[in-house]
């Protein structure tokens, strides 16, 4: 090991594994939720949207109120994970009928459904008759996009009940991510509860629930201001505004879980070709992913694991892809920077670990680490191979 290692705990941590890897950090993650929840108070739940990261869903079970699970894959790792049935949120754009009967049969009302589209509804209606069990569900509204339904089959619905099997608690609304304006996040939650308001007028139909995705922003680069904290204050705020009288619940996943992410991997070559200098590591963009990088001009907080007592050189930092898109970062200054030597991509909680092209050029999938003091180090998954997946011959 070189002497004037930067950060030796996380190297120590790290060293023993294969790399490219993804380290988890839960007890980043338990101090992200218990800020955003001393923020928001305890009449606000919290739902995390699994997408963002699967492999925190255990982890989150004692810390968040419910998940949103948006595929049959997903449901199956919640019913392996072994998560109650009253913190799940069935939701998702592409439902069938076999999937949904199953989650009605063997949970029942325990959980939440979600229907964007009539015949969403229909699926839901006819398993919950089929199994004679009532189950709750959110009509998701639509921000103008193909998720949810229009406001005016929404009415149709609500005018049409009650119903014999089916309850409507009220809400759900999501209308993108990295929002980065105070102003829309008011501007849309005053929108809801004017529309609770309109429901109750009209239908007797009261709101019982507003299911809302905020896509509070995630500051990535070094060039951002960080406003986090200043929104989820604003939020709060525009939260306490309402006036409907029922619960919010409102649904994240990249600002629960982008903190407490690690991508790592290693220098496996160094060129300087026509005055640029390359460092060519074992991972790539296939694996690492960052909201926002445009060709590889912004930087994303990386840590460097050597001996930096050298002079600092700029260095273009690129994967192992044969595809000159392989470039995660331009011009990063590096101190001493040496084969061997670890970089660690920090931020990388959030959907890295499912968004990237990971079969492409059939390398293998990394490893997977889940840490806390507590715990220490948990192999959540070992690296395994995609080139059984790229080519099957019997």
């Amino acid at each position: 090991m070189k002497k004037s290692v930067s950060n030796p705990k996380l190297l120590n941590v790290i060293k023993d594994y294969q790399t490219p890897l993804y380290l988890f950090d839960t007890d980043i993650l338990a101090r992200q939720i218990q800020k955003i929840k001393n923020i928001l108070g305890d009449h606000v739940e919290l739902c995390y949207a699994m997408k963002a990261n699967p492999f925190l869903t255990k982890s989150l079970v004692p810390l968040v109120d419910f998940f949103e699970v948006c595929s049959p894959g997903e449901f199956s790792i919640c019913e392996r994970a072994q998560i109650p049935g009253d913190k799940i949120v069935l939701s998702g754009v592409h439902k069938n009928a076999l999937d949904v009967d199953h989650a009605v049969k063997t949970y029942g009302g325990s959980i939440t459904y979600t229907a964007e589209s009539l015949s969403h509804w229909q699926m839901l209606h006819d398993s919950a008759e089929k199994h004679q069990v009532s189950i709750p569900v959110l009509l998701r509204l639509t921000s103008g996009n193909q998720f949810g339904m229009d406001e005016n089959l929404m009415k149709e619905i609500i005018q049409k009940g009650p119903y014999q099997w089916i309850t409507i608690e009220g809400i759900q609304y999501f209308s993108g991510t990295q929002k980065k304006s105070s102003s829309r996040l008011s501007k849309e939650l005053t929108k809801l509860d004017a529309m609770c308001g309109e429901l109750k007028e009209a239908y007797g139909f009261t709101v019982k629930k507003i299911e809302y995705g905020p896509g509070l922003p995630v500051c990535y680069f070094e060039e951002e201001e960080n406003k986090e904290d200043e929104m989820l204050n604003d939020l709060s705020s525009a939260i306490r505004a309402m006036t409907f009288g029922g619960s919010v619940t409102l649904e994240m996943g990249r600002f629960i879980a982008a903190s407490c992410g690690y991508y790592v991997t290693q220098v496996v070559d160094k060129k300087t070709n026509k005055g640029v200098n390359y460092c060519i590591v074992d991972g790539g963009c296939h694996q690492v992913n960052y909201y926002g990088q445009m060709l590889a001009m912004k930087k994303p907080p990386i840590l460097h694991l050597g001996d930096e007592t050298g002079e600092t050189e700029e260095w273009t930092i690129c994967g192992s892809l044969c595809t000159v898109n392989d470039m995660l970062c331009k011009q990063y200054p590096l101190k001493n920077l040496q084969l061997g030597d670890y970089l660690v991509f920090k931020k990388t909680g959030a959907y890295s670990v499912t968004e990237g092209m990971s079969l492409f050029l059939s390398r293998d999938l990394p490893t997977v680490l889940l840490y806390s003091e507590k715990d220490q180090i948990t192999a959540a998954r070992q690296s395994m191979p995609t080139n059984i997946l790229n080519y099957f011959q019997s």
